[in-house]
């Protein structure tokens, strides 16, 4: 990941009050929803 891309999502977590992982997380989770590709069994720690 370039460090512009990198820094944006550093700042969006802290905006969010997330850490630059869960914001990671949190992006892919709604990308794969939006993309219907989310498992069907998800046991992840999502809140």
């Amino acid at each position: 990941m370039d460090e512009k891309t990198f820094a944006a999502i550093e700042k969006w977590a802290a905006d969010e009050f997330r850490s630059t992982n869960g914001q990671i997380e949190y992006l892919l989770s709604e990308a794969l929803k939006k993309a219907k590709r989310m498992p069907k069994n998800n046991n992840s720690n999502e809140k």
